[in-house]
């Protein structure tokens, strides 16, 4: 069983257009928290990166009040107990000030089918199972944990790794990766709508394994889908957290489910 609601308080997104990102309320609120008289939950792993997402959104607009490509946010409860507190969820959406188009209420039996029903283009969960179901039905999933509660709120850091464009063998890539590199291409489209500098938006590739032709490669191959970063870093076999807690990207966009901390 799926039921989707609309949020009131918001002007809906141009469905043809906008970059929609799914994340579940477990990420965003945190239930063993709150405030309001018991009304309302306190603040998630995911509230810095909604706010980045935001972020990105309002200069947009600021741009161009008539742009279409923007991201529309769909929050999803599977969680039988949040369901049975919907008012509360949307009442936290408004207490908060999160900019979330729809509300989606799903068992987790019809998880998957509420993703495809929304045109899901990116999920973000913090439940590996839910990361690996979405993955497996071609919809780009990433982890999010505790560390997300220290990335910035005023820049939507994405970082790509080396599966994302080049492909570890030959054949027809996945339909994982077929949907990582559309969402990366339409990512680039929103980066070419600001500067090179005090941009909203930031992209870094960071290749664990490889040589510097390698790392070239992968430039040249997200290029040639319409995304240029702003870093990039070849660590040719040295551990990728020193410069992850340097970087703190909001996710990692990649074919399989990705944590930060993998």
């Amino acid at each position: 069983m799926v039921s989707t609601r609309q949020n009131s308080d918001m002007t809906q997104k141009h469905q043809g257009h906008a970059v929609v990102v799914a994340i579940t309320s477990r990420a965003v609120f945190d239930s063993e928290a709150g405030d309001d008289g018991g009304d309302v939950y306190g603040a998630g792993v995911a509230f810095p990166l909604l706010q980045a997402l935001q972020r990105v959104n309002a200069r947009l607009l600021e741009d161009n009040s008539a742009e279409s490509l923007l991201f529309d946010v769909v929050l999803i409860t599977t969680s039988s107990r949040q369901q049975q507190q919907s008012s509360r969820i949307t009442n936290s959406t408004r207490h908060h000030g999160l900019e979330v188009g729809r509300f989606c209420f799903s068992s987790e039996e019809d998880f998957n089918e509420s993703l495809l029903k929304q045109n899901v283009q990116l999920f973000l969960t913090t439940d590996e199972n839910e990361s690996l179901q979405a993955t497996q039905q071609g919809v780009p999933s990433a982890l999010l944990d505790e560390s997300s509660r220290s990335c910035s709120s005023d820049q939507l850091r994405v970082l790509f790794c080396e599966n994302t464009v080049i492909p570890p063998n030959p054949g027809p890539p996945p339909a994982s990766r077929q949907a990582a590199q559309r969402l990366a291409a339409q990512l680039g489209t929103m980066r070419q709508k600001f500067g090179m500098f005090h941009s909203p938006l930031c992209f870094t590739l960071v290749m664990s394994r490889g040589s510097k032709e390698s790392c070239c490669d992968a430039l040249k191959a997200l290029r040639s889908i319409g995304v240029s970063v702003d870093e990039a870093y070849c660590l040719a076999g040295a551990p990728r957290g020193p410069i992850m807690s340097l970087l703190r990207p909001h996710f990692l966009l990649s074919e399989d489910i990705s944590g930060l901390e993998d």
